[in-house]
């Protein structure tokens, strides 16, 4: 906790080109300490107790979202709309409402299209658990930008995470944590490739917790420089393999939707629609394919619920 806060201390001081560059060396002495783990944690693929498999007998889960990090990113959301509707798929959307313009209008077009709509933190500054006393008083207003944005879900900034401290935020579901991840600020993997329960300290409410289970972008193609898609398909093999729930969290900041030679922190968003396109040809009818919003419903009726 000291190293992090120190970390976003300095952070504004520190120019972007030595920031990838850190951390592109600390990835690559990780990459070699966490194989046993990485990307493939073997207890992982274990099912919940109770557990009778998904809808329709399908053989996997696949959910879609998208942490909207900047303006940049803002801005290339209707261009991956367009990606995700043409190979037939819907995904949510996280916007970060204190850290740019999130136009209304964009949010209203992607409910209408059939895509959800996120809260991602709210400054994305690196401070939303710094103390008890902070993340309460922001998640007053984080919950105010939930009801106005018709909301259910939330998901933290750099995958931050209190489940204790998120029961003060009115949402359905949370997605702030993972399967396993050893390369993430707070790496305290949750050990599972299926939602679960978070009972309120009450004992009577709470929310689903949805881990994301695929490696995300940022640190395949960004800090690792990864080639292709190769890491993702071997993952989703596993996950199909053991049933579970393939959760994808990717960032239109850092697709290149063929504009130009790529960015310092970009990657082709071709990788993102091969990878669909290899779903959908490997696996064609052996997938849910649900948004978030829509697997909190399920595991909350099925598993929590559940005489």
């Amino acid at each position: 906790m000291i190293a992090r806060k120190l970390y976003y201390m300095a952070k504004p001081c520190i120019p972007r080109t030595l920031q990838l560059a850190m951390r592109r060396r600390l990835m690559q002495w990780k990459q070699q300490s966490y194989t046993h783990c990485w990307p493939i944690d073997p207890a992982a693929g274990t099912p919940p107790a109770g557990w009778g498999g998904w809808p329709e007998q399908k053989r996997f889960a696949l959910i879609l979202t998208h942490d909207v990090e900047s303006a940049s990113g803002h801005d290339k959301c209707d261009r991956l709309m367009a990606l995700e509707e043409q190979l037939g798929f819907r995904s949510s959307f996280n916007f970060v409402p204190e850290r740019y313009d999130v136009s209304p209008a964009l949010r209203t077009d992607l409910m209408q299209r059939g895509f959800e709509v996120g809260v991602h933190g709210l400054h994305h500054d690196g401070k939303l658990y710094s103390s008890h006393a902070v993340f309460q008083e922001r998640a007053a207003k984080i919950n105010r930008y939930i009801a106005d944005w018709q909301a259910v879900g939330f998901r933290s900034p750099a995958m931050h995470h209190n489940l204790d401290w998120i029961h003060a935020l009115d949402i359905r579901y949370d997605a702030s944590t993972f399967d396993t991840a050893p390369f993430e600020s707070q790496p305290d993997g949750m050990g599972t490739i299926f939602p679960f329960w978070v009972t309120s300290p009450d004992e009577q409410n709470g929310y689903v917790e949805l881990p994301y289970t695929l490696p995300q972008d940022f640190y395949l193609f960004v800090l690792m420089c990864e080639p292709n898609i190769d890491i993702w398909k071997r993952k989703l093999d596993w996950i199909v393999e053991h049933g579970g729930m393939v959760l994808m969290n990717t960032h239109p900041d850092y697709m290149s939707f063929g504009d130009g030679a790529l960015g310092l922190e970009e990657y082709p968003a071709d990788f993102y629609a091969h990878f669909l396109q290899h779903i959908t040809a490997h696996y064609r009818d052996q997938y849910w394919h649900v948004l978030p919003k829509e697997m909190a419903q399920f595991w909350t009726t099925t598993m929590h619920r559940a005489p």
